[in-house]
């Protein structure tokens, strides 16, 4: 009767265990985010999708990026519609780095994860020609 309870109890837990790892990898997002014209904040536990935030950004302009690579892999872009990215980076470490908008316009900053957890924060801080 022991054996029995025994067995039970441990495929219980196995059961509940695999739940837990199937939940985890298959989650798109667990954490906060906030975005406006000036701003692109993300803090995560889990992402595993893409999201995205329209910065209106003039020339001159310095933004401010601050990534935090927990463990999985994060891809970073800052991008004018139709034009070469201003700054792209694939697997991204933890890093903390300055880019000046060349040109005025409206920009998309992208934020990609897979298995990620950590922070980016994108973040137009003022302009270098004032």
């Amino acid at each position: 009767m022991k054996k029995i309870k025994a067995i039970s109890l441990l495929a219980s837990l196995v059961l509940l265990l695999s739940a837990c790892s199937s939940y985890t990898s298959t989650s798109t997002f667990n954490g906060s985010r906030t975005g406006n014209k000036d701003q692109f904040i993300m803090d995560y536990l889990i992402l595993n999708t893409t999201d995205y935030q329209l910065l209106e950004l003039e020339e001159g302009d310095i933004v401010d990026f601050d990534i935090v690579s927990k463990s999985g892999k994060v891809n970073v872009s800052l991008q004018k519609e139709g034009e070469e990215p201003v700054y792209e980076g694939n697997d991204v470490e933890t890093s903390s780095f300055k880019v000046t908008i060349g040109e005025s316009g409206t920009y998309k900053a992208t934020v990609t994860g897979k298995k990620a957890k950590g922070s980016v924060s994108i973040i137009k801080e003022g302009n270098s020609n004032e």
